[in-house]
């Protein structure tokens, strides 16, 4: 389903937090699902929540985007409900639909936070509405979802606004020889191969690196999991930091992020960092796009142009 075809209420779906220490296994179990995961991997991955304070960020965050949201489409004149709803925790997408279902809503926009599609990033959350809907049987809202928006201008004027932002923490020397690395989560080749993902991230990355005067510039990849003998995308970040002469200097954008997951916080900020120390370089992370005004100005655009079609 396309736009626009009308929408009363909106749903940001995202992938979820845990919001406390306790929450950290139960949160992973959900993720996994049953999957077959190393149990190195998932202790890995219990010490990262745990070195960033037992919690992530992400919940409250999308809680944020949402608020900003609510109230750009308040001053716009539509009073518009926005409610949250997370695949992997509370609060869950079923919770979140009922929600609104009860509030009187017939047609909702799902927002899928994920700029960049492929399966992962966007058929599973489709899976996920579509099963909440299914339970709800005759009292469900008609579900629509937006367009493509990798390379809308007000998403593509946040991310170079966060580069920028980035570029001026930097003396005038640092910027003159910064290195551009663009990072997105690496998904198997198999399934890149079956979507448009890299593609989109290589629009969008292109597009945000002419705003603001790159001519050149990386797309590295992150956070891989599965089998070691699985083919992934690459270049790694790490191996990308590496490339670089020893006293280089690296600007890292995490494109294929809105708001910090514990694959930014740690992913980047500890593994990727202590890999640019090791390497010599100077590393500078540029921030997600999270609640930037004019990303918050494109959703409500959005949005608002489903709501005139109802």
């Amino acid at each position: 389903m396309n736009e626009p075809r009308g929408c009363d209420a909106v749903l940001l779906v995202g992938f979820g937090g845990p919001t406390r220490a306790d929450e950290i296994r139960p949160f992973l179990d959900n993720v996994l699902r049953g999957r077959p995961v190393p149990r190195e991997r998932y202790e890995d991955v219990v010490h990262h929540y745990e070195l960033l304070g037992g919690r992530s960020p992400y919940n409250d965050l999308t809680m944020r985007q949402a608020a900003a949201l609510r109230a750009a489409l308040a001053r716009g004149g539509r009073e518009i409900p926005v409610a949250v709803g997370m695949r992997n925790w509370r609060p869950f997408v079923d919770d979140a639909l009922a929600s609104l279902a009860r509030g009187g809503a017939r047609r909702v926009l799902a927002f899928i936070m994920a700029a960049h599609r492929n399966e992962a990033s966007f058929e599973r959350y489709q899976g996920t509405v579509s099963a909440a809907a299914e339970k709800l049987g005759i009292d469900a809202p008609r579900i629509v979802y937006p367009a493509p928006w990798f390379a809308h201008p007000g998403f593509i004027a946040a991310a170079a606004a966060r580069v920028a932002d980035a570029l001026a923490r930097l003396g005038p020397a640092e910027r003159a020889r910064a290195s551009l690395i663009f990072t997105a989560h690496s998904i198997p080749v198999a399934m890149a191969a079956e979507s448009t993902y890299v593609a989109q991230l290589t629009e969008s990355a292109t597009l945000v690196a002419a705003r603001i005067g790159f001519k050149s510039w990386t797309l590295a990849f992150q956070s891989r999991s599965g089998g070691p003998r699985d083919p992934w995308l690459e270049p790694d970040i790490g191996s990308a930091l590496r490339k670089l002469e020893r006293g280089a200097v690296a600007v890292v954008a995490p494109i294929g992020f809105l708001c910090d997951h514990v694959e930014v916080l740690y992913d980047l900020d500890i593994a990727a960092a202590a890999t640019a120390r090791d390497a010599g370089v100077r590393m500078e992370r540029a921030a997600t796009v999270s609640d930037h005004p004019e990303f918050i100005a494109m959703m409500a655009e959005i949005v608002s142009r489903h709501a005139s079609a109802v």
